[in-house]
């Protein structure tokens, strides 16, 4: 197998052109390609500006999940910093763990922050929302978001069974017309995203979210919701 090194988003876009496989840390393709054999040639953009960058309102896919640091939002820092094993996180992607990991561990910080993807394709790089991101799957080369007022991440403890950990994420942003309250959760595979409207005291918002998707979610998920929007707004007031 070939590893093709692009150095700017136009040589990326030719190898993507000329059919190479798109790959991040490989932490999880590896082994499918063990399985079901390699392909001729394969792309990171580790040496691509675009895809490295690190900042309080962007965040590259070529970013190791462990330089995730305390310059982008505690809830975006939490999420990359409980995402496996250290060894993993020294060699998995954030484009890696959102596009191609079907955890989708970072997926809801990056829904509360309200995040849109610059991709790339043969055709050349475009801004998409992180729904055409999960369902299309297109090169992922950054994130970028407004600095939220709050945020805040749990994960639970890995449960029996296999069945990936609840994660519940949320943030406070300022919009033109006032607050919202962002909360997005990762049940089992499914990911879901609600915004509601702030209020300093957490009864209006989590009343809110209890007449949307979220409010069918199992009582242990709404509980952990409960515990984080009630702490959120206490911070955020």
């Amino acid at each position: 197998m070939l590893l093709r090194l692009p150095t700017s988003v136009s040589e990326a876009q030719q190898c993507l052109s000329e059919g190479a496989i798109p790959v991040g840390g490989a932490t999880l393709q590896w082994a499918v390609w063990q399985r079901d054999g390699f392909p001729e040639q394969a792309m990171s953009l580790r040496e691509v500006p675009e895809a490295n960058v690190l900042g309080a309102e962007e965040l590259g896919a070529a970013v190791l999940l462990s330089k995730v640091d305390d310059r982008v939002p505690e809830v975006l820092r939490r999420a990359a910093s409980r995402v496996g094993t250290g060894a993993v996180r020294r060699t998995a992607t954030v484009g890696g763990n959102i596009v191609g990991s079907s955890l989708r561990c970072l997926l809801p910080a990056a829904l509360v922050l309200d995040a849109r993807a610059t991709v790339l394709d043969a055709e050349g790089p475009y801004e998409t929302d992180l729904t055409e991101l999960t369902a299309k799957r297109p090169v992922l080369l950054n994130l970028r978001w407004r600095t939220p007022l709050a945020s805040s991440h749990r994960k639970l403890p890995d449960g029996p069974g296999g069945e990936p950990p609840l994660v519940v994420a949320a943030a406070v942003t300022a919009t033109a017309e006032g607050r919202l309250l962002r909360v997005a959760v990762r049940d089992g595979y499914d990911v879901l995203s609600e915004s509601v409207e702030y209020a300093p005291q957490a009864g209006p918002p989590l009343d809110a979210l209890d007449h949307t998707s979220i409010g069918a979610l199992p009582e242990k998920a709404r509980q952990v919701i409960h515990t984080e929007v009630t702490t959120l707004t206490t911070r955020t007031t």
